[in-house]
């Protein structure tokens, strides 16, 4: 089994920062990804959950939703299990609970599937205009 614990996230006005991270423990895979899914105000839980970010090991390279991109960094500590989300300009729009998944495959495998084996228990990002 893996646990997943979340942290950083919170209240912020518009144009803000926050940065997640996401630690995992327990099983451990040679090669895996980790990443970030968020769930917008509305929807029931486990529907409609959104790809952001993830981050496959090895090799490190991030990939970034569109909705995203060159406003939020997804980044991975292989050393700690830890992957990482820089949200900077934060818009109303990002407002969500942000979920970490993490398992064995490729950020093309968490796309495809909407999200790994395993998933935090999310933290809540608000962004206030």
């Amino acid at each position: 089994q893996v646990q997943l614990v979340e942290s950083g996230g919170g209240s912020v006005q518009a144009g803000g920062s926050l940065r997640l991270a996401c630690t995992a423990s327990g099983q451990t895979w040679s090669d895996y990804a980790m990443g970030w899914f968020r769930q917008a105000p509305g929807h029931p839980p486990g529907k409609e959950r959104e790809f952001v970010a993830g981050v496959s090991w090895p090799g490190g390279r991030p990939h970034h939703a569109d909705s995203v991109k060159g406003r939020f960094t997804a980044s991975i500590d292989h050393d700690k299990r830890t992957v990482f989300l820089q949200m900077d300009d934060l818009k109303p729009e990002d407002t969500a609970v942000y979920y970490c998944t993490v398992g064995y495959g490729t950020v093309l495998t968490m796309v495809r599937k909407g999200g790994m084996d395993f998933w935090g228990k999310g933290t809540q990002v608000t962004v206030t205009s």
